[in-house]
């Protein structure tokens, strides 16, 4: 950038790259705690109890944010090298095969899905929205992980995946009734 630009002109991307990288991760974090929060309002997170737990002051779920801060430093930490890059890939890996398998899921059951009358519908235009789709997410999930330098990343969603699906077996087995049930109204202002 200073050889094209000038370093006026470089300091000022520079500026403008960090603020877009500060929104990004404030973005990011605030959805995971989002999901840790929603996931422990209805019993499926580990410490439940305490992650569902909601300020009433700023009404907001400050240990669900504090466990992902905490994560997110831990990794980047724990990650030699470029660990930052490394991070923003995997955080763009997962959500491709969330949305892919959400589509897949979508596309085996639609058939049974109750139609209401009012609601938003596709009509002749659902099956190949939802093929299209499940294409784009496969194409980004293989863009995303056919780089070599992609190991790492690649690594940390599987390892993610593994550590969901341990718990998932675990709820499975222990705790059956926190997937089969909806929690009902919940106080999450209630410590």
């Amino acid at each position: 950038m200073r050889d094209r630009f000038g370093p006026a002109m470089e300091r000022t991307l520079l500026v403008g790259v960090s603020f877009a990288f500060f929104g990004a991760g404030m973005v990011v974090m605030t959805a995971c705690s989002r999901i840790v929060f929603a996931m422990s309002r209805d019993a499926r997170f580990p410490a439940h109890r305490l992650m569902r737990r909601v300020s009433p002051r700023t009404r907001t779920p400050v240990p669900a944010t504090v466990l992902i801060l905490l994560v997110g430093v831990v990794l980047m930490v724990a990650l030699p090298g470029a660990a930052l890059l490394k991070l923003i890939t995997a955080s763009t890996i997962l959500p491709a095969i969330i949305y892919g398998a959400t589509v897949t899921r979508y596309l085996a059951v639609r058939r049974r899905l109750a139609r209401r009358k009012g609601a938003f519908d596709l009509g002749r235009f659902e099956l190949p929205v939802a093929v299209c789709a499940l294409v784009w997410s496969v194409l980004s999930l293989f863009v995303l992980v056919a780089p070599p330098e992609a190991l790492v990343p690649v690594l940390i969603v599987v390892g993610l995946l593994l550590a969901g699906g341990v718990f998932f077996l675990c709820l499975l087995r222990f705790d059956r009734e926190a997937l089969e049930t909806e929690p009902g109204d919940l106080d999450v202002f209630q410590h």
